[in-house]
């Protein structure tokens, strides 16, 4: 039998991001195929009563945490002892949490505290006959392997944008609090301040529904022999805002600064996706002046819809590699496209 612990850290305005949502809707589909397991759900905070009456009808039978002013900010020594205080409440073999930058620090270190097990960037988790497997992507997403193991307790966390999100209504739920005495060593480190780029500059927006690729071409001297650069930020940038994408790129256009090339002002290696970089997962991508090649189609493995403008018919895009694929100057289409959706209603 199975005691399974949804951990997660709420937002600082006391709610569950959508990665929470979609590790609980992993839990509560692995609860359904083993027989005599049960879901408990731990949550870290300076509040999260609110977040646990949000996720009240899920079917847990108890509802842990540990709140306060210490453990708002993403700090490993905080962090890994409300994590622990929680594991050792629960008692539970599987430890369900998503992977996101603040847990894949913390839980494997937890996971070597109470003698167990983590495996980070899981993709897929299901049970059969009593026994879980899970899904985890190696050599940069080229091999797919799945794994199992007996040890116990086993800390397994997801990747976001891997999982449906589960969906329910908000309801009173009891919580316990379990209190963390912290050491001053725990708090040597403290967080000051946020900064971060305003909404408009904003480029990386992992929650969007569409993924824009700038490719190295977007630099290249066009039809007329000359390069365009700054009508390319200007049309990249404004296809971003109109449309809420989030802006990804190869690595030879984001290295290109470092060969003396122009290159596009806003990019860094944040932005990096593929053979190189990050694995993004978004409902739609177009790809824009990319070849197509291999680091992009290795980048876009977890992308539902991939399109793709390239004024070669030849292309690697055209390759079985992109659903569509457009044969045109991406300058024109990308200007098309934000006069269409400047004319739409703001939603």
């Amino acid at each position: 039998m199975e005691t399974i612990l949804l951990l997660a850290h709420t937002e600082p305005d006391g709610t569950l991001a959508k990665s929470a949502f979609e590790i609980l809707g992993a839990a509560t589909s692995l609860n359904s195929s083993l027989a005599g397991s049960k879901i408990i759900a731990g949550l870290v905070g300076e509040t999260v009563q609110s977040a646990a009456d949000s996720i009240a009808k899920c079917g847990a039978v108890k509802f842990l945490g540990v709140a306060g002013a210490d453990f708002a900010p993403s700090r490993y020594a905080s962090d890994a002892a409300a994590a622990e205080a929680i594991c050792r409440a629960a008692n539970a073999s599987l430890i369900l949490a998503p992977a996101t930058a603040r847990w894949n620090r913390v839980l494997p270190a937890v996971a070597q505290r109470l003698g167990g097990h983590a495996d980070t960037h899981i993709t897929g988790i299901e049970a059969s006959n009593g026994s879980i497997s899970v899904n985890r992507w190696y050599y940069r997403q080229r091999m797919e392997a799945s794994l199992q193991r007996k040890g116990r307790p086993w800390f397994i966390l997801l990747e976001p944008g891997s999982q449906p999100a589960w969906g329910g209504e908000r309801a009173p739920a009891k919580m316990e609090t379990i209190n963390v005495n912290l050491p001053e060593t725990c708090k040597r480190t403290t967080v000051v301040g946020l900064r971060e780029p305003t909404a408009d500059a904003q480029t990386i927006r992992p929650d969007a529904d569409l993924l824009l690729v700038a490719g190295a071409g977007w630099t290249k001297k066009q039809a007329d022999g000359q390069p365009h650069v700054k009508e390319a930020e200007k049309l990249i940038l404004g296809c971003l805002k109109l449309a809420r994408a989030s802006l990804g790129s190869s690595k030879s256009l984001v290295d290109l600064s470092g060969e003396g090339q122009a290159t596009l002002s806003f990019l860094t290696h944040l932005n990096q996706i593929g053979q190189t970089g990050s694995t993004p997962r978004h409902a739609k991508g177009l790809a824009t002046c990319c070849h197509g090649e291999e680091p992009h189609t290795v980048g876009w493995r977890f992308v539902n819809e991939r399109r793709a403008i390239n004024l070669d018919p030849g292309c690697g895009w055209a390759r079985g590699k992109a659903d569509v694929l457009y044969v045109a100057d991406a300058f024109t289409v990308v200007a098309k496209v934000n006069e269409l959706l400047a004319e739409k209603p703001a939603a």
